[in-house]
């Protein structure tokens, strides 16, 4: 597994032409971008789906957040966002089918709706004819739980590598725009955000490459 100091930082245009090389090969591909929280790992995924409109499809991980009444239920309500607070074998179940998926089958995902804070069941159809996914979250790279059963289901792990103080300025204008004041949102920014960003960085050896942010 590729160490993170050996780590190749690609540009949007050297990310676009190892897309280039993956759409030329008669099978599909599935990518995985990863990343702190506010790194904009839902941007790069959708520039990156850009390129091939027709042909590729985004596969958000956030849609397998749990339910806030059964956050509440486990007491991990104060900590949404962390591993934990997923289902993880959901996902894992989504790709392995992803994987197998027939000519004819359209295979449903959830999506996660920001201005109800809730997933949201069988909102996004993936196509079979969809020969590259992107597969978008920040735990695909975690060996732990579920999550260790993700890197394997996909062909490579991209790291979206920002500058931390504008991906924190990011997170406090995210948490303002859904209802917290400044100083709640930067309370969440510090307990939960910046410790699950830490997380996240230690999975940099199982990563592939990093893609700047711009």
């Amino acid at each position: 597994m590729t160490q993170p100091e050996t780590l190749k930082t690609l540009s949007f245009a050297e990310a676009s032409q190892r897309l280039q090389s993956f759409m030329a090969r008669d099978v599909r591909t599935l990518v995985g971008i990863i990343g702190p929280p506010g790194a904009g790992k839902s941007t790069l995924s959708l520039r990156l789906q850009a390129l091939y409109p027709e042909q590729s499809q985004i596969v958000p991980m956030d849609g397998y957040h749990l339910a806030n009444v059964e956050l509440a239920r486990l007491g991990r309500a104060a900590r949404k966002g962390a591993p934990d607070t997923f289902d993880s074998y959901g996902y894992v179940s989504l790709l392995k089918r992803l994987r197998q998926q027939a000519p004819d089958e359209t295979v449903y995902a959830p999506e996660f709706r920001r201005e109800i804070e809730e997933p949201v069941a069988g909102a996004i159809p993936i196509f079979a004819k969809a020969r590259l996914l992107i597969a978008e979250g920040n735990y695909l790279a975690l060996d732990q739980g579920g999550w260790s059963q993700v890197a394997a289901l996909l062909d490579e792990i991209w790291y979206v590598e920002v500058d931390p103080a504008l991906r924190h300025e990011r997170l406090v204008a995210r948490h303002m725009q859904f209802g917290r004041t400044q100083q709640a949102a930067e309370d969440w920014v510090q307990n939960t955000d910046e410790p699950n960003a830490r997380l996240i960085a230690s999975t940099l050896g199982r990563v592939h490459f990093k893609v700047l942010a711009d």
